[in-house]
């Protein structure tokens, strides 16, 4: 096995047990809770050390944002589905669309739930959404590197990541009554309407 061969078989080791122990630390937060939640039980559940769960995780805080995800590849794959002669925002709002398909089912509604159950978690549900700016801003500017408006592109980035957030807060408030393509829908129209007047 050659060297290149050795290191990406380490690297997909790597990933596969962080996937593992967020896995399992999911599934205890859900079921325990937060605070509830040892990170020996992590470890236990992920079938790891405690001493190798630390070479993955500062602690149950990082595993939260790991959950979180990276979303700027997200964004990227979402934007390049959409047609490069629609305007950001509208492209924004297709992209969003498509990413949040997988939000109906139970176990998305348990995990935002969840993530607004403390007040540690709602702060960390914020800072995503500030992440998700940057994030979705770097996307924006792949996607139109030509653009000589770096404001309304950081704006349009803004308004973006702002609708899909007051969405998801209707939509939980709902029960997920509905999807949450019809509250993400609402939320953009509105945006229209105040822009047009």
């Amino acid at each position: 096995m050659s060297e290149q061969q050795q290191e990406g078989l380490r690297a997909r080791k790597r990933r596969q047990t962080q996937q593992r122990i967020v896995a399992a630390a999911l599934s205890l937060f859900l079921e325990r809770g937060y605070e509830a939640t040892t990170i020996d039980a992590i470890a236990d559940a992920a079938e790891i050390a405690r001493r190798t769960f630390f070479h993955y995780f500062d602690g149950k805080e990082a595993i939260i944002v790991a959950l979180q995800g990276d979303a700027e590849d997200a964004f990227r794959l979402a934007l390049a589905k959409v047609p490069k002669r629609w305007r950001p925002l509208r492209a924004i709002h297709a992209a969003l669309r498509g990413m949040i398909a997988s939000y109906e089912s139970e176990q998305a509604i348990a995990i935002d739930r969840f993530m607004r159950s403390t007040e540690l978690l709602r702060a960390l549900k914020q800072a995503s959404y500030e992440r998700n700016e940057r994030e979705l801003l770097a996307a924006l500017r792949e996607r139109w590197p030509e653009a000589d408006d770096e404001p309304g592109l950081r704006a349009a980035a803004m308004i973006g990541i702002g609708a899909i957030r007051l969405a998801s807060d209707q939509w939980s408030a709902e029960q997920a009554r509905r999807p949450l393509e019809q509250y993400l829908d609402e939320q953009f129209a509105a945006i229209r309407r105040q822009v047009s007047a």
